[in-house]
């Protein structure tokens, strides 16, 4: 079948975006390449102005509308990136835009929309909600809609991020790519097996929101549910998406919450960069499916860098937590004077740090003369806490080690 563009349409984008655009690096990761057993290279694409690969299409899609449609003012729904990339790319045009999103998007993303010049307005639970809205104001103010995956405009201008990794790194193997509604896989995907038909293209999607496998499974849209990877939280993908990706028979696979966080902590610990969900999907996507991509060249696509610091923060406890570096501590002591500090010093002497104390003594369930003390202990590695947990049991007190999180 005749595909909805051509790999020249992507190189055409390719030279319309050019200078508008960054070209962000596609850097080889030998942290990485270790942990996961695959030759990794990254594409950072939350180097861009707006810290995402949606700048491509959102660039590629304003550049193509008429005179008329620049006057009148666009509208466009997303979850944050999208948003930011018309704002910043429709002041530069000097064309208003106008921006729908979820009612609760991360207020990072919203503040940094409206600094860029674009007015915001927030609707509905999802994407799908804001998308459904931004098309009822199209229609009653005149407005231009903007699709952030769905036109063959902004898939052309999305795959662009191919051309510059298959230029950088020619003999990739494998490109693993987020998807939610299927733009950015879909353009790669086009023009990457153009110019490397060998290569393969793996798309990545929480476990939440498996909309583009249920859709090439032809199964009904999931319901969906809560994500950290907000930034491919779309249920129902683009019908063209679709049917480039079922035409060059893309496979796309599920990654789990927990494996998405672990990647974001991994890109800010090994790589020192900041990861959104979405961006680090295709990391998360290797550490849970390792064997499918080891000993291969694989090529990342690191989409975006729009993650909010709170909720950053949560993925870094949360993330120490499981690495085994915090642990909980219950240890019962005799209730006599020193007893406390002999425990303390115990910690110290074995380079753990104290995060909090609690100190009970007069719990009923607690024998007389004896007090139990909850310790939240920080240490440099998982083994460091084992080793503290045995030196306080080898002092004669008991001592349990309770869940963290």
């Amino acid at each position: 079948m005749a595909l909805p563009i051509a790999a020249d349409d992507v190189r055409h984008a390719h030279a319309a975006i050019e200078g508008a655009v960054v070209r962000t690096p596609t850097t080889y990761s030998k942290a990485l390449t270790l942990v996961t057993g695959a030759d990794v290279f990254v594409k950072f694409e939350n180097l861009q102005y707006t810290g995402s690969f949606k700048e491509r299409g959102a660039r590629n899609q304003l550049a193509s509308l008429s005179a008329k449609d620049c006057k009148r003012g666009v509208i466009a729904s997303s979850a944050g990136n999208f948003a930011q990339a018309v704002a910043y790319h429709a002041g530069l045009l000097g064309i208003p835009a106008r921006v729908v999103m979820p009612s609760a998007p991360p207020p990072v993303k919203v503040a940094r929309t409206e600094a860029l010049g674009a007015r915001v307005s927030l609707h509905g639970r999802s994407f799908d909600d804001a998308k459904k809205h931004a098309e009822s104001l199209a229609v009653a103010d005149g407005l231009t809609l903007l699709s952030p995956f769905d036109t063959p405009e902004v898939i052309a201008g999305e795959g662009t991020v191919a051309i510059e990794m298959l230029e950088d790194v020619p003999d990739l193997d494998t490109l693993v790519v987020p998807v939610g509604g299927g733009g950015l896989l879909s353009g790669m995907a086009v023009v990457g097996r153009d110019m490397a038909p060998g290569v393969e293209l793996v798309g990545v999607q929480s476990e939440a929101f498996p909309g583009m496998v249920a859709a090439l499974r032809g199964d009904p849209p999931p319901v969906g549910g809560t994500t950290i990877a907000e930034g491919i939280a779309v249920k129902q993908p683009g019908a063209i998406t679709r049917a480039i990706l079922e035409a060059l028979e893309t496979d796309v696979v599920v990654v789990s919450e927990p494996r998405i966080e672990e990647a974001v902590c991994m890109y800010l610990e090994v790589e020192k960069v900041v990861a959104e969900g979405a961006g680090a999907a295709p990391l998360a996507a290797l550490l849970q499916h390792g064997d499918r991509f080891a000993g291969r060249r694989v090529g990342l696509v690191l989409s975006g860098g729009n993650i909010d610091l709170t909720l950053l923060a949560s993925v870094i406890i949360r993330g120490v937590v499981r690495s085994g570096r915090l642990a909980v501590l219950r240890v019962t002591l005799p209730d006599e004077p020193g007893a406390l500090g002999r425990l303390t010093t115990i910690v110290g002497e074995h380079g753990a740090n104290i995060i909090e104390v609690r100190h009970g003594r007069y719990a009923l369930s607690m024998q007389l003369r004896l007090a139990q003390v909850e310790l939240t202990v920080e240490a440099s590695t998982a083994a460091q806490v084992d080793e503290l947990v045995a030196a306080i049991d080898a002092a004669g007190y008991a001592v349990h080690v309770l869940p963290a999180a």
